[in-house]
């Protein structure tokens, strides 16, 4: 990977939706050495997917907390436990005080704690501690 892959991956991360003439024309190549560049970091899987930002509050989801799960045996395998509870954003194994740590979204507390009703079903799951984001002063993937 070299400086023109990076910055055609940061400029995909911008906007996903430039043409390959735009990308191109920002690091100096072609199009079609652009779409060859961008194809090959797919195969890669430097480039897992391309996606949209979405402003979650304009969806309702005005509540982001984090929710640190404790587990009474290894959690590694409740992936797709937790996979199907459509608000968790983000699902993380890791070492520390607690087993799993969860990004969720909802629209308020009541639904919020809805979530960690269903969390407490998956298989393991002893306890959970959450903290609720009362402002978020920004998001980023880092280039």
């Amino acid at each position: 990977m070299d400086d023109i892959d990076r910055m055609l991956i940061g400029l995909l991360q911008e906007d996903a939706t430039r043409s390959y003439a735009m990308l191109g024309k920002a690091v100096g190549l072609s199009s079609g050495a652009a779409h060859e560049r961008v194809r090959k970091l797919r195969e890669r899987g430097v480039i897992r997917r391309m996606t949209i930002e979405v402003d979650q509050a304009a969806l309702g989801r005005t509540v982001t907390s984090y929710v640190m799960v404790d587990g009474g045996s290894w959690m590694g395998d409740s992936a797709a436990e937790l996979a199907v509870i459509p608000e968790i954003e983000e699902a993380h194994v890791i070492a520390g005080p607690a087993s799993v740590l969860l990004k969720i979204r909802t629209p308020g507390t009541r639904e919020l704690q809805d979530v960690l009703r269903r969390v407490f079903q998956v298989d393991g799951v002893t306890g959970t501690r959450t903290i609720v984001v009362l402002e978020t002063f920004f998001e980023r993937t880092l280039k």
